[in-house]
């Protein structure tokens, strides 16, 4: 469980190598490493791997952003452009807030190489906040 109520370990975060490098509540930062885990059969970063990441920025800002106790974030949509194939070293996702609404809110994630900062994929994801039926 990390400070904010979230659990990382055994999830597909931890599966994937991913770590928070910084997260507010309108920016979340995550790097990710690129080999075998993420890659495709060719060798290169699997497109759902981006999307991963990027899902993964936008709920936990979500989550930055509610009540853990009484509401849940859960992605609803994104889309994702792939501009750039990597085959090995990290990558990162920004995640700034575009929409912050009561029952959802709207990222713009890019992701980069960590290396030379060059643009991997650009997301939108929007997510839903949701009343949690469990209490």
């Amino acid at each position: 469980m990390d400070d904010h109520g979230m659990k990382l370990e055994g999830t597909m975060m931890e599966a994937l190598g991913m770590e928070f490098v910084e997260y507010r509540a309108d920016r979340v930062v995550v790097r990710m490493p690129v080999g075998p885990k993420v890659h495709q059969p060719f060798g290169l970063l699997h497109g759902g791997a981006s999307v991963a990441l990027a899902e993964t920025a936008a709920s936990f800002g979500t989550g930055l952003n509610v009540d853990l106790a009484t509401h849940s974030p859960v992605g609803s949509e994104i889309t994702a452009s792939h501009v750039r194939p990597v085959k090995d070293g990290f990558v990162v996702a920004t995640a700034t807030v575009l929409h912050k609404g009561r029952t959802s809110m709207v990222w713009q994630i890019r992701i980069e190489t960590e290396a030379d900062r060059k643009l991997v994929c650009v997301s939108q994801c929007r997510v839903s906040i949701v009343e949690r039926r469990d209490r």
